[in-house]
């Protein structure tokens, strides 16, 4: 199955902010994407996610559109991350996270009582599970919102089905070992059949660990593809404006990098 979009225009105060006549992407795959500052990465995701009620008609999870998807359902099916993540009470970890669990009170998981603790390990923050939230870093609580949706599309074992991750910028708080960190976590997800959309700024980090990127400029999706055909100088060059070449090193996936002037 896939998330699917047709016709996916969005137009706010006579600007267009959306554009794309059609996109298709297949869960079990982890789809970075890019470009440069207002291409219409965040406002995408958020499509996607059901946040924009205008186009909710136009996509698609599991065959049904957004529209039709109850809302407590389509929570089950699809967690989204926001770069931004206010919380206005003291919360500790604990509660934070398990909010995520909210969506399942009425199909608790067999070890429900565990959960948290184990999306906390997997996002590496489980030594933060009783400190207050306001005390914590900004890549502290970066990684605590990422076992929020961790927990939330936590796969249910007698309620199989397709689940999602829309994260918005979730490298972008973190140190150096805790972005390749995420980047591997969200590869082990997607071989566990989760499908992952994550707005990435970091070219070389979309690189190493995607399936595929969709570089955006202007609302609309300039150029999707495999990551060792589509990230290369020129199109950076001209969707960016920034002058780069390829490295002959690879990584141990056997991908190049891409070193900028």
């Amino acid at each position: 199955m896939s998330l699917t979009a047709e016709d996916l225009r969005l137009v706010k105060s006579q600007r267009t902010l959306l554009d794309i006549p059609h996109l298709s992407l297949a869960a079990g795959r982890l789809h970075a994407l890019l470009g440069p500052n207002g291409a219409g990465k965040s406002t995408l995701l958020g499509a996607l996610a059901g946040l924009e009620h205008s186009v909710l008609r136009q996509v698609r999870l599991l065959g049904q559109p957004l529209s039709h998807w109850d809302t407590l359902d389509l929570a089950r099916a699809r967690a989204l991350l926001p770069q931004d993540n206010p919380v206005p009470f003291d919360f500790n970890v604990r509660d934070i996270v398990h909010m995520g669990r909210y969506p399942h009170r009425d199909q608790p998981h067999p070890r429900e009582a565990q959960l948290v603790d184990d999306a906390l390990q997997m996002a590496g923050a489980l030594h933060l599970v009783h400190q207050r939230y306001e005390l914590l870093s900004g890549g502290e609580k970066a990684r605590v919102h990422l076992a929020r949706v961790l927990a939330q599309v936590w796969a249910h074992p007698d309620h199989p089905r397709e689940r999602w991750l829309l994260l918005d910028e979730p490298t972008a708080a973190l140190d150096l070992a805790h972005q390749h960190t995420v980047m591997r976590l969200l590869r082990e997800l997607t071989r566990q059949g989760v499908g992952v959309i994550a707005v990435l700024h970091d070219i070389n980090l979309a690189g190493a660990y995607a399936d595929q990127v969709l570089v955006m400029s202007q609302g609309r999706i300039d150029t999707m593809g495999d990551c060792e055909q589509v990230l290369q100088p020129s199109l950076v060059e001209r969707v960016w404006g920034v002058v780069c070449e390829s490295l002959p090193r690879r990584d141990q996936a056997g991908r190049g990098w891409l070193a900028f002037s």
